[in-house]
């Protein structure tokens, strides 16, 4: 366990199980279309990767970058796009691939956004869920684990750009982060 960490949540055999467990349900909702996997950067890069490689079958992706924390700990409210679609999504069955669900500020802003370009479908998969948090209402159609009102890092999650790169998520010391 990284030194920065206070316990483990998830061990990187939990996830790699779990993100198994998704693939094969996208892939039973999916069978009979060809969805457009949307990665949102930066967290979402390792769930992506893994869940690509997971899926029977064929798919094609693209990636948005959205923000609304910068290198805080908490969301500034505000959300900003960074990165837009690299092609058109019209007509598309869209899978927003998501690291984690806090607040709901960025992906109710990128939700609303997909569907202005008149998708075919639109659904979420996010690895971590943190209801706890939420500021608006909105919810994934595939979770993998609900996670307590806690800083968590690692398999992509982030604290100001480091701990993406652990296998397995842990809940970061509170004295790294400042909190009081």
């Amino acid at each position: 366990m990284h030194p920065d960490l206070k316990e483990v949540l998830f061990t990187a055999e939990q996830i790699h199980a779990r993100v198994q467990q998704m693939a094969e349900r996208i892939a039973a909702d999916y069978r009979d279309r060809d969805p457009v996997l949307v990665g949102v950067l930066d967290g979402a890069f390792i769930f992506l990767a893994d869940l690509l490689r997971a899926l029977p079958m064929q798919v094609r992706i693209d990636f948005v970058k959205w923000s609304s924390y910068g290198d805080r700990r908490t969301s500034s409210g505000v959300v900003q796009l960074v990165k837009d679609l690299s092609r058109n999504v019209e007509g598309e069955h869209v899978l927003v691939v998501e690291d984690i669900v806090d607040t709901g500020l960025t992906l109710r802003y990128l939700v609303a956004n997909l569907r202005t370009r008149s998708v075919a479908s639109l659904a979420v998969a996010t690895l971590f869920d943190k209801p706890s948090r939420r500021k608006v209402e909105i919810e994934a159609d595939y979770i993998g684990f609900q996670v307590p009102d806690e800083f968590v890092v690692g398999y992509g999650l982030d604290y100001a750009q480091r701990y993406r790169d652990l296998p397995y998520v842990g809940v970061l010391k509170p004295e790294i982060y400042g909190r009081t």
